[in-house]
C-alpha cells in the first residue's frame, strides 16, 4: 500500500481516528505505537522508529538482562517498514481505529535478522529460488472463559445462562448458542482479509477451533494467524467473555493446538506432493524426513512457554514423539487422505500459544532442509504412537531451550541473532517461573513435610 493508496483508504474510512502501528515480537505479541490517522504517510513510508530490542522482550514486556541489543548498542532504534498488507479496521475498540502491520529494518537499510517475520521471509525466498511456493492453511484452537473469576472458568451460555460444564466436541448447539460472538469474528475476519473457513466446537467446555483456507503465501498465512488471535481476544471482551490461546488453560481438559497444513506447488501451479496415489511423491517424503530430523531441535518454537509442556503429555491428544503416518492423528506428522491433488502434510506439534512466524519458519525450513539434502524418512507408523518406543520431543521447557541452543540444524533456519535472542528470552522467563512457589505446593507441603 503506497502513501497515495493509504490516504485514499482513509478517505473511504473517514471515521478512523488513529492507527495502531505494530510489529510482532518473539512471543507473538504485537507491540508498537498509536498514531493519529493523519500521520498515515509516516506509517506506510517507513518513517516510524522503534527500539530493535522490542521484538526480543520477554512475555512480561521486560528487557532481557544483559542483551547486547539493550546495553552494548545503547538500545538503538530500528526503522519500521510497512509490510504491504492494507490498513485494517478494528471493530472492537470504543473509537474507530485501524491497524498497520510493520517489520523491522536496521539503520543501515538491511532487514533486522531478529525479527521473526524476517526469518519466515528468508525461508520463503529459498523456496522461491527453487521454483516452489508453499501453500499453507492453519487451524487455531482457543477457549472462551469467564473473565470475572480469579481463575479461568467456562463461560455461561448466552442462551441458557448456565455455565458450560461438559465437553462439546462438534456440538451444533454450542456453535449456535455462541453465534453472535462467532458472527462478529467472521465479520471482522472479512474486514481484515483473513480467510476464515469452518468453525467447530472442540473437546473442552467453551473451546472452539476456526480453520483458515489455504493461501499460497506463507507470510500471509502467518499474518492471518497473528491477526486472528488478537481479533478473537478483542471481540470476546466485547461480548462479555475473555479468550485464551494458552496451550493448556485447564489441567483436566483438552489443550489448544495450532495445526499447520502445507503443500508445495511448482511454477505451473502443480502440487509436487501429488503422485496420483496415497503415498505422495519422493519430494514429499524428503520434506517429511526434514521435519522429523529438526522436530526436537525446534520444539521451543512449537512450545515456547512453561504452560506449553502441560499440553505435550502422553495420551493428551497432542504429539509427544517424533513420528509420522498416513491418516494418523496420534503422530506428530500426519498425511491426510482424500483427493491426491490435495496431497499435503499436516504438522500437529505446535500449541496455540506459539508465534506463527516462528512455527512456519521451523516447519517450512525443516521441510526445505529435507528436500535440499535428499533426506529419507523412517517408515510411517500405524497404530497408537503414544504406546510405541519412539524418540521423544523435549517434554520440559529447559530441555527444549537447550535443544534449540545446541541444535545443529537451527542455524540453517534461523539467524544467529534470532537464535540467541530466543534462547536468552526463554531462559530469563524460565528463571522467573522457577522462583515462583505455587498454591498447590503450599497445599501439598507446607504443614506435611
Amino acid at each position: 500500500m503506497s502513501e497515495s493508496k493509504a490516504e485514499a483508504w482513509l478517505a473511504q474510512h473517514p471515521e478512523i481516528e488513529s492507527i495502531f502501528a505494530c510489529v510482532c515480537d518473539l512471543n507473538g505479541t504485537m507491540r508498537g505505537k498509536r498514531v493519529p490517522a493523519d500521520q498515515v504517510s509516516k506509517v506506510v513510508e517507513g518513517g516510524l522508529r522503534l527500539p530493535l530490542s522490542i521484538v526480543g522482550m520477554d512475555i512480561w514486556g521486560e528487557d532481557v538482562e544483559n542483551s547486547e541489543l539493550v546495553f552494548e548498542t545503547g538500545d538503538s532504534d530500528g526503522l519500521c517498514d510497512f509490510t504491504g498488507r492494507p490498513l485494517m479496521p478494528i471493530t472492537w475498540t470504543t473509537r474507530p481505529t485501524a491497524l498497520a502491520m510493520l517489520w523491522m529494518r536496521q539503520e543501515n537499510g538491511k532487514p533486522f535478522p531478529g525479527d521473526p517475520r524476517r526469518a519466515l521471509a528468508e525461508v520463503a525466498a529459498r523456496f522461491k529460488a527453487r521454483g516452489l511456493t508453499p501453500v499453507v492453511a492453519t487451524e487455531l484452537e482457543f477457549y472462551l472463559f469467564d473473565p470475572t473469576e480469579d481463575h479461568p472458568q467456562a463461560p455461561c451460555c448466552p442462551v441458557t445462562g448456565k455455565r458450560l460444564d461438559s465437553d462439546g466436541a462438534l456440538s451444533l448447539d454450542e456453535l449456535q448458542h455462541f453465534d453472535e460472538f462467532l458472527n462478529e469474528v467472521y465479520d471482522a475476519c472479512e474486514l481484515q482479509g483473513i480467510p476464515a473457513d469452518a468453525a467447530i466446537s472442540e473437546n473442552g467446555a467453551g473451546q472452539f477451533e476456526i480453520n483458515m483456507r489455504h493461501v499460497d503465501d506463507p507470510l500471509r498465512a502467518a499474518d492471518d494467524a497473528v491477526l486472528f488471535k488478537r481479533l478473537v481476544r478483542g471481540i470476546a471482551r466485547k461480548h462479555g467473555f475473555a479468550a485464551t490461546f494458552m496451550a493448556k488453560p485447564y489441567g483436566d481438559l483438552a489443550g489448544s493446538g495450532f495445526h499447520v497444513h502445507f503443500s508445495l506447488v511448482d511454477e505451473n501451479g502443480v502440487n509436487v506432493f501429488d503422485n496420483g496415489g496415497e503415498e505422495g511423491t519422493a519430494l514429499m517424503l524428503n520434506a517429511v524426513a526434514g521435519l522429523l530430523a529438526t522436530m526436537q531441535q525446534n520444539t521451543l518454537t512449537f512450545a515456547p512457554h512453561e504452560n506449553s509442556y502441560r499440553r505435550l503429555l502422553p495420551g493428551a491428544h497432542a504429539p509427544t514423539n517424533v513420528a509420522w503416518g498416513y491418516e494418523n492423528r496420534t503422530a506428530a506428522i500426519r498425511i491426510p487422505g482424500g483427493d491426491p491433488k490435495a496431497r499435503r502434510i499436516e504438522h500437529r506439534v505446535a500449541g496455540a500459544d506459539a508465534n506463527p512466524y516462528l512455527v512456519l519458519t521451523s516447519i517450512l525450513g525443516g521441510a526445505l532442509l529435507g528436500i535440499e539434502q535428499d533426506m529419507q524418512p523412517v517408515a510411517p507408523i500405524t497404530g497408537d504412537a503414544y504406546t510405541m518406543k519412539l524418540d521423544n520431543l523435549p517434554l520440559d521447557w529447559a530441555t527444549a531451550i537447550d535443544a534449540f541452543r545446541k541444535g545443529p540444524d537451527v542455524p540453517g533456519l534461523f539467524s544467529a541473532r534470532l537464535q540467541t535472542m530466543m534462547v536468552e528470552c526463554k531462559t530469563q522467563e524460565l528463571r522467573k517461573f522457577a522462583r515462583q512457589v505455587t498454591h498447590f505446593e503450599y497445599d501439598t507441603y507446607l504443614e506435611i513435610v
